[in-house]
């Protein structure tokens, strides 16, 4: 991937928990049975839509939708989700992206089963599927021809680990607290970390929410000054649904606001006028 393709890819699923991992994680060889997870964060039909602005110009859209219907996939039940990221305003007119992510995760274990990776990036184009067996700890990537790589246990791809983390308790979170999802991508193993700020009011245009504040760990040195330049905002309830990104490149910074949702589990904490 080049480094341009790396700032677009950065900047509209940044959203997705789709930040760079800090650094590479070896695979660890214990060997763990599948978990089960019980939540009640998010459910078939839920809608995200982010309006992403680099500076004062419009720059993308991303939207995430776990849809309706799911197939199943060896005899275990699943929620599609698909994520799609495009360029919009003056960033489309010079450099088009659309992107389009798809996983397929089971239910009961909040673990992916299948990622595909669909990306249209100016003249970069990629296509990638990763197939996951959590039970052999197993992922096999399809990319001109197949290659299986081992895993660590309860390991997800970049868009299932978006809900899973939305699964965590955060009933009695305290500041400082840190966090850590084994990820597969890229063909490695790597952590995805994040650390709790506190709680804040966020006002955007859809209205004013309780928030948790959280930064993640990103890469250093390609897109970002240091490893904490990226804030994200959840909302403070059963949801944790992403409110607000904001980061702060080599050049400029990038803000991606939510503006549209619909079929969330619950209603969101919005403070009322």
């Amino acid at each position: 991937m080049t480094v341009k393709s790396r700032i677009l890819f950065t900047l509209l699923l940044a959203v997705l928990f789709a930040f760079r991992p800090a650094h590479k994680q070896e695979t660890s060889t214990n060997v763990q049975p599948v978990r089960i997870v019980k939540q009640a964060a998010f459910k078939k039909g839920e809608f995200l839509r982010y309006d992403v602005s680099y500076g004062y110009f419009d720059a993308a859209k991303a939207t995430l939708e776990i849809k309706e219907v799911s197939a199943a996939i060896n005899g275990q039940k699943t929620m599609h989700v698909i994520g799609k990221g495009k360029s919009s305003g003056p960033l489309s007119w010079f450099f088009k992206v659309d992107d389009r992510y798809e996983t397929y995760i089971d239910e009961t274990a909040i673990l992916p089963l299948k990622f595909i990776r669909h990306v249209r990036e100016g003249d970069y184009e990629l296509d990638r599927e990763i197939s996951f067996n959590q039970a052999t700890h197993k992922a096999t990537v399809s990319q001109n021809g197949k290659t299986n790589y081992k895993i660590a246990p309860n390991t997800q791809d970049l868009l299932s680990a978006f809900y899973y983390a939305r699964t965590l308790d955060m009933e009695n979170i305290s500041v400082g607290q840190e966090f850590e999802i084994q990820t597969f991508f890229d063909r490695e193993m790597y952590p995805l970390k994040f650390k709790f700020l506190g709680k804040e009011i966020i006002e955007t245009d859809l209205g004013a929410f309780n928030c948790l504040k959280f930064r993640p760990m990103v890469e250093k040195g390609r897109v970002f000054k240091e490893e904490e330049d990226m804030t994200l905002w959840v909302s403070d309830d059963a949801n944790k649904v992403p409110i607000r990104l904001k980061t702060d490149l080599l050049v400029g910074s990038i803000e991606m606001d939510l503006v549209e949702y619909k079929n969330l589990i619950r209603p969101l904490n919005k403070l009322k006028k």
